[in-house]
C-alpha cells in the first residue's frame, strides 16, 4: 500500500486550562487564628509545534482534529502551588507553514529541524487567599479560578523542502528516473497522472554525499490557473533548489514547446504567489533517449535550450553523469545562499 500524502489540514488547538486557586487557613494545634495559607493553582500546559525531520508529509494528522494540552492542578493548603499542565507536542515536517485560519496570518514558516511555534499558551493559574492578605485584610475569604487556556483553529500548509524537484509534463519519465537514482519506489506507468503527490527519494554519491529529489506531479498547460493538479502541487516548486525541466520525445507537444509551457506556468505561478521562481536554478534534461536513433537525438537536443542533458532512465544511459552533475549544482547553490548543508 502507498503511503498517503498529505499536505494540507485543518486543526484545532487548545492550551491548557490553569489550575483554581483555593481558600484554606492553617489549621495547627496551639494555633486558634492561623493565616491564610490557600496555594495557587498551576498554570496550564502550551501546545508547541516542532520540526521533525524524519517526517515527510502531514499524514499523522486527522483532518478536523483538536489537540489539548494538560490542565494546571489546583493549589492545596499550605501554600501549595498546583503542578503545571502538561504540554503537548505536535511534530511536523520540516516546510510547514502554520497559519490562523481564522484570520489568514502565517504565524510561522516552519522549515529548519528543531523549529518550535508556541501554538496555544496555556491559561493563567488561578491565585489562592493566601496571595490576596494585606496588613489591612488579613484573613481574605476568596480565590480565582485559573483561566481558560488560548483556542485556535490551524491551517497546517505543506510546502516540499527538497534540493532537486522533476518538473514535467505527465508522462515525461520523472517517476521513473527518480525510482533509478534513488531508492524510492514510486509508481510508473503509461498513463497520466501516474504521480497523485509528490514523493521524496534520497540519490546517494558517496557516504555523508546525498540529495533529496522530488517527483512533483505533471502539469498540463493552465496548471497555474488550476488545470488538472497543478494548483495544488505548484506550490511544491517553491522550495527546491534546483529544478529539472523533464521532456520526453514521445509525448505532446514537441519537446522545445514543452520547455516553453513548463517555463510559463513556473512564471504564472509567480504572478500568483508572489515568490520569483526565477531565483532557483533550472536545467533541462531530454528523457527516453532510448527510443532515438543518434540522428534523432542530435536533432532533438540542437532546439532545446543549451546544456541540456540527454538520458534514458530505462537503459542508465546519461544518468550518473546527470547525478554527479547535480550534485556540483547543488553545492554551488547551498554555496551562493550561505547554507551550510554538507553535501
Amino acid at each position: 500500500m502507498e503511503s498517503r500524502f498529505v499536505d494540507r489540514v485543518l486543526v484545532t488547538v487548545i492550551g491548557g486550562r490553569g489550575g483554581n486557586g483555593i481558600v484554606s487557613f492553617r489549621r495547627e494545634a496551639y494555633v486558634p487564628k492561623g493565616g491564610p495559607d490557600g496555594g495557587d493553582g498551576g498554570a496550564g500546559g502550551s501546545v508547541f509545534i516542532r520540526v521533525n525531520r524524519k517526517l515527510g508529509t502531514l499524514a499523522d494528522f486527522t483532518h478536523g482534529a483538536i489537540f489539548r494540552a494538560g490542565r494546571g492542578g489546583n493549589g492545596g493548603p499550605a501554600n501549595r502551588t498546583g503542578a503545571r499542565g502538561d504540554d503537548r507536542t505536535l511534530d511536523v515536517p520540516p516546510g510547514t507553514q502554520v497559519f490562523d485560519d481564522d484570520t489568514g496570518e502565517l504565524l510561522k514558516d516552519l522549515d529548519a529541524d528543531g523549529s518550535t511555534l508556541r501554538a496555544a499558551s496555556g491559561g493563567a493559574a488561578g491565585r489562592g487567599n493566601a496571595s490576596f492578605a494585606t496588613a489591612s485584610r488579613r484573613a481574605p475569604r476568596f480565590a480565582t479560578k485559573g483561566e481558560p487556556g488560548q483556542e485556535r483553529r490551524l491551517r497546517l500548509e505543506l510546502k516540499l523542502i527538497a534540493d532537486v524537484g522533476l518538473l514535467g509534463l505527465p508522462n515525461a519519465g520523472k517517476s521513473t528516473l527518480l525510482r533509478a537514482i534513488s531508492s524510492s519506489r514510486t509508481r510508473v506507468g503509461a498513463y497520466p497522472f501516474t504521480t497523485l503527490h509528490p514523493s521524496l527519494g534520497v540519490v546517494t554519491l558517496s557516504p555523508g554525499h546525498s540529495l533529496v529529489v522530488a517527483d512533483l506531479p505533471g502539469l498540463v498547460e493552465g496548471a497555474s490557473e488550476g488545470a488538472g493538479l497543478g494548483q495544488e502541487f505548484l506550490r511544491h516548486v517553491e522550495r527546491n533548489r534546483v529544478l529539472l525541466l523533464l521532456v520526453a520525445p514521445d509525448i505532446e507537444p514537441s519537446p522545445p514547446e514543452q520547455v516553453e509551457l513548463l517555463r510559463g506556468e513556473l512564471e504564472a505561478w509567480s504572478h500568483r504567489s508572489g515568490r520569483d521562481l526565477n531565483d532557483l536554478v533550472t536545467r533541462t534534461v531530454l528523457t527516453k533517449i532510448d527510443m532515438l536513433s543518434d540522428v534523432e537525438k542530435r536533432s532533438h537536443l540542437s532546439v532545446l535550450p543549451s546544456g541540456c542533458a540527454a538520458i534514458s532512465a530505462a537503459t542508465g544511459e546519461g544518468v550518473k553523469d546527470l547525478v554527479e552533475s547535480l550534485f556540483e549544482i547543488v553545492r554551488s547553490a547551498v554555496h551562493d545562499t550561505g547554507e551550510g548543508k554538507p553535501l
